[in-house]
């Protein structure tokens, strides 16, 4: 889908058009337009899309904090200098997923 294409003569147009619309009275689509005034202009709309984003914000760094581990483990690994144990320790991972890498990496 082509989020550029927001050509008003076309239904995809007009929804492109609504999804990009910072303002809920200049929306195409009111069923849209109620749920975005929802989310901006109600206190409780607001509470809970600051949750979600919250939410996502914290998976988000979950996961890069993990990616960040694997990658030292993956170093440390290749470096042969520490146990399987001792690189779990030191990357803050599982023994299995180490030894999942160290498996990774010898094949």
């Amino acid at each position: 889908m082509n989020g550029a294409d927001r050509d008003s003569s076309t239904a995809l147009g007009k929804l492109m058009h609504d999804f990009f619309c910072t303002n809920p009275d200049d929306m195409n689509y009111q069923q849209l337009a109620k749920k975005a005034r929802f989310f901006k202009e109600n206190e409780e709309g607001r509470a809970a899309m600051c949750k979600v984003l919250e939410e996502m914000r914290m998976e988000t760094a979950k996961e890069a904090a993990e990616l960040k581990s694997i990658e030292i483990a993956k170093r440390l690994i290749t470096q042969g200098k520490l146990s399987l144990e001792d690189i779990a320790e030191a990357a803050e991972l599982s023994i299995d997923k180490v030894k999942e890498l160290s498996e990774q990496r010898s094949a």
